[in-house]
């Protein structure tokens, strides 16, 4: 009977997915009650993501449904076409995995934010900085990065664009996640992704308690002076102010948002990257991940957020976690795949022939 069951959870896509959700959601309650600070959802400009996830995957579910529909009846009987779509295309147990997989992605997420907001409370008073900008120091032949990029880049234009593509993260890695939810039937894809920007989560929580650094922008704030106002600065700002909140009364303030060891932003981005690649999505939307990926890691030196060490660690965590997420959902650790996300319901998506282990990644 257990053999039988063990089964089916090692079949199952989800199963490492899930209890990761669970353990770190776990961990977050624990250290809320001990320290006797609540959990809080982090809201972003689009609102609460319990409330932004669900949103882009019905957003998801329409760009899906209404091409269709309207190509099989048209205007005219576009409801009808709708229905029979829904009908023959989307069963309970997909509809079960999508929510599986923006659950253990919502719960990973809001965990590690908690998490993270209680890193001056346990690791109060240590701090990191210091030896980190040394190690930039030494690696740069005695210069700070950041002076390198503005001399090399300029203060103007380079930061508009930089801090777009920085503040840009934000939404987007959501929104890729529920496309690849939404948009293919082959759910081990989606877990894949899921799993494996949870793995993010964890493993990025756990490496801000392992050196507590505030980033060169907080820590050699001049060094900065000379950048224009852009959307960047202002969220810099922000997360000082929740800061010094934080120090004042950490019950009672927002969630602490700073910290440099290991860089997020890049682990990430990597992962998208690697999980594009992976599973051989369009030429076109890898070559932009790759020209995403690097300006993503330009910006966290070029405004100060992360010290070089921080960019490492952060590719390092965005590496094992495609890796081990392909491991646990059944799509191997090393190897490529070539399951490419379909843009509509249409046809078949179980592997072919061809979708069979391919070249060493």
């Amino acid at each position: 009977m257990f053999g039988r069951w063990w089964g089916v959870l090692r079949a199952w896509p989800y199963t490492f997915g899930v209890a990761l959700a669970a353990a770190i959601g776990i961990t977050a309650i624990v250290m809320s009650a001990r320290l006797g600070i609540a959990l809080k959802d982090p809201e972003g400009f689009l609102g609460p993501a319990y409330v932004r996830l669900p949103v882009m995957g019905l957003a998801f579910f329409a760009l899906g449904i209404v091409p269709m529909a309207l190509r099989r009846a048209g205007v005219r009987h576009f409801g009808r076409g709708v229905k029979d779509i829904i009908r023959d295309e989307w069963s309970w147990s997909r509809v079960f995995h999508i929510a599986t997989g923006l659950l253990t992605f919502y719960v990973c997420y809001v965990s590690y934010r908690n998490i993270k907001g209680f890193l001056p409370t346990v690791r109060e008073g240590v701090n990191f900085d210091t030896m980190l900008s040394r190690w930039d120091y030494w690696l740069m032949f005695g210069n700070h990065p950041a002076d390198i990029l503005h001399s090399v880049l300029g203060t103007g234009f380079a930061a508009q664009v930089l801090a777009t593509v920085y503040v840009s993260y934000l939404p987007l890695i959501p929104v890729t996640l529920a496309a690849f939810l939404v948009l293919n039937k082959d759910f081990s894809l989606g877990a894949w992704y899921a799993t494996a920007l949870s793995l993010n989560w964890v493993l990025g929580a756990a490496a801000y308690y392992v050196f507590p650094s505030l980033g060169p922008a907080y820590s050699a704030a001049t060094l900065f002076d000379d950048l224009p106002t852009t959307g960047v600065t202002q969220l810099q700002y922000s997360l000082f102010v929740n800061a010094a909140q934080n120090y004042e009364n950490p019950t009672q303030a927002p969630i602490w948002g700073i910290g440099a060891f290991a860089s997020l932003h890049v682990s990430v981005t990597l992962t998208a990257v690697l999980f594009f690649q992976r599973t051989d999505q369009p030429r076109y939307l890898q070559i932009t991940a790759w020209i995403y990926f690097v300006l993503t890691v330009i910006a966290t030196i070029y405004f100060g957020w992360h010290f070089i060490a921080d960019d490492v660690a952060g590719a390092f965590i965005g590496w094992i976690s495609v890796a081990l997420a392909g491991w646990a959902t059944g799509n191997g650790f090393w190897h490529q795949r070539h399951h490419k996300l379909q843009l509509t319901a249409e046809g078949d998506s179980r592997p072919s022939d061809t979708d069979t282990l391919a070249n060493p990644a």
